[in-house]
């Protein structure tokens, strides 16, 4: 695994030199909650008249997801009108962080809000527009977060989605488009943080 870490970091950076666009925008069409049938995270049903914390929040895989992004402050942000997309890490991905790293989040409220945001995007990024976007960007794909810093979206194979944070550490997609009324949900196998 931690090599391909490090051999899709560097196709990130091989790849993704030649384009310098960052995406901030997400192009799928919203979804009606008719046409949604959405996976069951953790054997709960994700209800898409729901918003993207109160969905995650009924599930017992999401607990230090939902607990981040209240301490942060952007609880009001997940449960409003408009359209987001959250790479969701689950308790294992939050467990799974160096202890002074899960330190440092918990005692220092600025880095703790800095992680938090890393996480959100301004947009409706479903696997349908991420997988359009990253070959329109010739495999590569930068996406700005709320907080200002940038993730990078590229293939890992012929169907899955890997994401590099500005450390260079690699997140899967474990479970793809869980559609909310305010947007999309995005399972994430790791805790992506910001540089």
């Amino acid at each position: 695994m931690h090599h391909l870490a490090i051999m899709a970091a560097g196709a990130a950076l091989l790849v993704g030199a030649g384009t310098g666009a960052v995406t901030t925008v997400g192009h799928s069409a919203p979804q009606t909650d008719n046409d949604v049938m959405n996976p069951m995270v953790d054997g709960q049903a994700m209800l898409p008249d729901s918003t993207i914390l109160d969905n995650a929040a009924r599930t017992t895989e999401h607990n230090a997801f939902v607990a981040e992004m209240r301490q942060a402050g952007y609880a009001d942000l997940l449960n409003r009108g408009g359209y987001f997309t959250v790479f969701a890490p689950t308790d294992a991905a939050f467990a799974a962080l160096a202890p002074e790293v899960r330190a440092r989040l918990t005692a220092n409220k600025t880095d703790a809000a800095k992680s938090a945001g890393y996480l959100v995007l301004r947009g409706k990024y479903d696997s349908t527009t991420l997988l359009k976007l990253i070959q329109e960007n010739g495999g590569s794909l930068k996406l700005k977060t709320v907080e200002g810093g940038i993730i990078t979206a590229m293939m890992n194979g012929p169907t899955n989605i890997a994401l590099i944070d500005e450390k260079g550490n690699v997140a899967d997609i474990a479970i793809y488009d869980i559609f909310q009324k305010n947007g999309v949900m995005q399972v994430v196998d790791k805790v992506m943080l910001p540089g």
